[in-house]
């Protein structure tokens, strides 16, 4: 989403806490590019986020995602989509794919080239390797983030609904986060010179839709969930299954969960 677009009398660090507190007889809006209130008499629909619904309450929820690496096939669509949908500038990336070749003597050899945007084409590596598989990257919403606990000037944030954020109105763009970031998700804009990074397409979330990059891949190996949500489905296999986090020596305690990992995946 274009800087431009974002630009609003309230914004959404506003939005989100507004929001959390209950607005009680007036309630929140979003569509297009920004907020606005309305009277609740006026709200029809359930108000739970969904579809036809106008309320968003980001307390009510908490979203989780979960990256089956098994079903990734490298087609490089979840890439693509997050570029059109979040005007994503050329040779930067809010989420991209990692290919992994694993030898029999347990060398790691690892390629993402243009974010893995493009698909991959068939590589030849002088060595025995034993498998090879895509890995999709992305912000992992952290618990403990370390990116908005060295923030200078509170830019970056969590959002009640777990979302890690930055408000682009109070960002430097000094780059201590994208520095301090261990899964590499962040980078200055070009053009804004602020940290830019997935939101999980945010603007989407309050309107009851899913990520781009859910939406477009065509083997469900990404999947949004809501651990708030009663019986939500991906909760359920995160809670039942095998799942890894990257990087879990570090304790940021990542809403992003991988099935079917392979230890060699850093």
């Amino acid at each position: 989403m274009s800087r431009e677009n974002k630009k609003s009398e309230l914004t959404r660090r506003d939005f989100l806490n507004t929001a959390a507190k209950g607005a009680g007889a007036m309630a929140l809006v979003v569509f297009g590019g920004g907020f606005a209130f309305v009277s609740a008499n006026t709200v029809s629909g359930k108000g739970d986020g969904s579809p036809g619904s106008l309320k968003y309450d980001p307390s009510q929820h908490k979203y989780i995602y979960l990256v089956d690496v098994s079903k990734c096939i490298g087609c490089g669509s979840c890439v693509r989509a997050c570029e059109r949908e979040n005007d994503v500038p050329s040779h930067y990336f809010r989420t991209w794919i990692e290919r992994y070749h694993v030898s029999l003597t347990r060398q790691v050899f690892v390629d993402s080239p243009n974010g893995g945007r493009d698909g991959f084409n068939p590589t030849v590596i002088d060595a025995d390797i034993t498998k090879s598989f895509f890995v999709p990257k992305l912000c992992n919403h952290c618990t403990n983030t370390p990116c908005a606990q060295l923030c200078p000037v509170g830019a970056s944030f969590v959002s009640p609904d777990g979302l890690v954020l930055v408000d682009e109105e109070r960002c430097i763009g000094c780059s201590y986060c994208v520095q301090a970031c261990p899964y590499g998700s962040r980078f200055i804009h070009p053009e804004t010179h602020t940290a830019s990074k997935c939101t999980l397409c945010c603007h989407r979330l309050a309107k009851g839709l899913t990520t781009a990059c859910v939406q477009n891949c065509p083997t469900a190996a990404r999947r949004l969930g809501d651990s708030k949500k009663l019986g939500d489905e991906v909760t359920q296999i995160i809670a039942s299954s095998n799942i890894r986090v990257l990087k879990a020596e570090l304790h940021t305690e990542p809403k992003c969960f991988y099935i079917n990992c392979s230890q060699e995946v850093r």
